[in-house]
């Protein structure tokens, strides 16, 4: 799977808001995550069209999730970024078998994905404990 570097901003400015006791101005983010300014309000533009981020103007303003870290999957994120991923072009004789092969490994990324939220993330990292998750907190630790 390839993760690109707009993906990996866009999971590290979640991560933030996700560790914030309130709103967080884009400068914030951007400064906390090492993400260029601009690159990191066109990323907060899109996960907030997305639904995944909320925010207001002025000076008590800033970003911040729309939903509780528990319930943000780390797929969500990468969903918006990435999009859908598409179907590959059918593989010629003997490579035909590759087609099951990337469907099943395909399968497993979204899976993995799907299981792991953003509060998971923050529990592996030293922050707060999510009741209730120790499943994949574990799975992210070893």
């Amino acid at each position: 799977m390839r993760i690109s570097a707009r993906t990996q901003y866009a999971l590290g400015a979640m991560l933030a808001l996700a560790m914030a006791d309130g709103p967080v101005h884009a400068e914030g983010v951007a400064a906390s995550q090492e993400i260029p300014r601009r690159f990191c309000d066109n990323i907060l533009l899109q996960l907030r069209r997305a639904g995944l981020v909320r925010s207001r103007r002025g000076p008590d303003g800033g970003y911040w999730l729309a939903r509780p870290p528990g319930e943000i999957a780390l797929a969500d994120v990468v969903r918006v970024t990435e999009g859908v991923e598409q179907a590959l072009r059918p593989f010629p004789k003997a490579a035909e078998p590759l087609a099951e092969i990337w469907a099943a490994l395909r399968h497993h990324e979204e899976r993995l994905l799907s299981e792991i939220t953003l509060a998971d993330v923050v529990a592996s990292a030293g922050g707060t404990p999510v009741p209730g998750r120790a499943t994949a907190t574990g799975r992210l630790r070893g």
